[in-house]
């Protein structure tokens, strides 16, 4: 028994005829008679009673007729689906990421995917690399963006876009006069990080650069989320330091300065074993936007500072 076998079948007691049923399908009307003798010979049983104007089903083919009309819904609704996945008009996304959603690259990717993809569910998941890139090797994520240059076997990887570094102040500090500072400004202040995720990859970024100042780090975790610890930072209990897509983040009492020369190369990272078609869509896209970003000026000025400023330049630094 196969799926054309029960679609002529259906069609011939829809239509009482071999004939029209024929015609309806788009095929000659011995295809039909022989799919269903074949159905018949295999069943043991006839399904049809023969005759001149027709055909009537037989109770075998009464009972088996409700239970093919099932089976044929079934195969549709199956085919509809993949056909939706396929085109990207359904489906699931899940993203690692380690950077904010509050401004830049990643917000306009989301943003522009889900305008053109609605039916995609997209989940957004927080982390470090080392989580990240295990659950897209093990097929839990589709797709991380990730900072920095370093190789991940088994993956691919791809450079979208560039973030300047910014060092977050309380507004009282003598530094938030300034339009940007150096680390030879910073590199006797005290620091703080979260405890989770992305705060140990902060925590060796502040140790190698103030350690290659010839100086000691002095940096301490807090077991904080992220706007939590931009509150600390406006208390006066440490500075910090994060990408530019968060300075869109408003806390009252602190601003925003980019570190000279710093900049942060943003990667997106995935398994070429990956066949989720919504992910070659969102990895097309994203390409895309990489290029009309790179194409944008990259001079455009901050404004001046001023206390409790919000900072944000969408633009992609070199």
């Amino acid at each position: 028994m196969n799926v054309r076998q029960l679609r002529y079948f259906v069609a011939a007691l829809e239509y009482g005829s071999f004939r029209k049923a024929s015609t309806a399908l788009g095929v000659q009307e011995s295809s039909v008679s022989r799919r269903i003798r074949d159905l018949e010979d295999n069943l043991g049983s006839a399904l049809f009673h023969r005759h001149s104007g027709g055909v009537l089903p037989t109770v075998a083919g009464q009972r088996l007729l409700p239970r093919a009309r099932k089976v044929l819904r079934y195969v549709s609704e199956g085919a509809e689906i993949v056909d939706a996945v396929g085109r990207v008009k359904d489906g699931r996304l899940r993203i690692g990421i380690f950077s904010s959603l509050s401004s830049g690259f990643l917000q306009e990717l989301l943003k522009s995917f889900h305008e053109q993809h609605e039916g995609v569910q997209l989940q957004v998941l927080d982390g470090n690399p080392a989580e990240h890139v295990a659950a897209i090797r093990q097929f839990r994520l589709d797709i991380a963006f990730l900072t920095g240059s370093q190789e991940w076997p088994q993956c691919e990887a791809d450079h979208l876009w560039n973030e300047r570094v910014f060092v977050v102040l309380p507004e009282s500090h003598a530094l938030a006069e300034k339009d940007e500072v150096s680390w030879d400004e910073i590199v006797h202040e005290k620091f703080i990080v979260m405890d989770s995720a992305p705060g140990q990859e902060i925590y060796d970024y502040l140790v190698k650069h103030v350690s290659d100042l010839g100086h000691h780090p002095r940096i301490e975790s807090q077991f904080v989320g992220r706007d939590s610890l931009l509150t600390m930072v406006g208390l006066g209990t440490g500075l910090t330091v994060t990408s530019e897509a968060t300075t869109a983040t408003q806390i009252p009492g602190i601003c925003y300065r980019p570190i000279a020369g710093e900049i942060l190369p943003f990667n997106g990272v995935w398994s070429p074993k990956n066949d989720n078609p919504a992910l070659r869509r969102f990895i097309s896209i994203a390409k895309v936007q990489s290029q009309r970003r790179a194409a944008m000026p990259t001079n455009r000025p901050y404004p001046p500072p001023s206390g409790g400023e919000l900072l944000q330049s969408r633009d992609r630094f070199q």
